[in-house]
């Protein structure tokens, strides 16, 4: 799983630079998907990532600064609201791509996602979206980027339908 390393951001790849909100959204993500994979628990999973992560060094690596809030925010949240989040995103995925089949990693990014499309209205849409668009390329090169900014474009016009207009991405 990559690790959100102050170098971890290719300018090849056309990625700009993770700010501190971007930096929690991936951290996010890989916390979500350790507690999936892992079983641990939530606040052991944030004590640990907020002691050894946000913005520490590692075996030799600077991890990038996060904004710690927002990124227990979105991890406490995505647990809390996920019997209202997995059915969402199962909607909006691709008719016979059930959310049990989707990767973890990408489930997690799904799901972060559409937690802030539904709690984070201080966030436009479009920016959760690319937001969630860049971690999505943090992990994968192919087909998986087009399936997060659909799927989230999905709920956004269910969600925030005056602020996503024009065609269907």
């Amino acid at each position: 799983m990559n690790d959100v390393k102050s170098d971890q951001k290719n300018p090849e790849k056309g990625l700009r630079p993770a700010n501190q909100r971007g930096a929690a959204r991936l951290f996010a993500v890989q916390a979500l998907y350790q507690l999936e994979i892992g079983g641990e628990d939530l606040l052991s999973v944030v004590a640990e990532y907020e002691q050894f992560r946000l913005g520490k060094e590692l075996d030799g690596e600077q991890y990038r600064q996060a904004d710690p809030a927002f990124f227990r925010a979105i991890t406490a949240g995505v647990i809390e609201d996920q019997r209202t989040i997995d059915p969402m995103v199962h909607t909006a995925l691709v008719e016979d791509w059930p959310l049990k089949r989707v990767d973890a990693t990408l489930r997690s990014i799904l799901r972060c996602g559409t937690y802030e499309l539904l709690r984070r209205k201080d966030v436009p849409a479009k920016v959760i979206i690319s937001e969630y668009l860049d971690v999505a390329r943090a992990f994968y090169e192919d087909d998986e980027p087009k399936l997060v900014n659909g799927v989230l474009d999905r709920i956004a016009r269910e969600l925030r339908p005056d602020e996503v207009s024009g065609p269907a991405r």
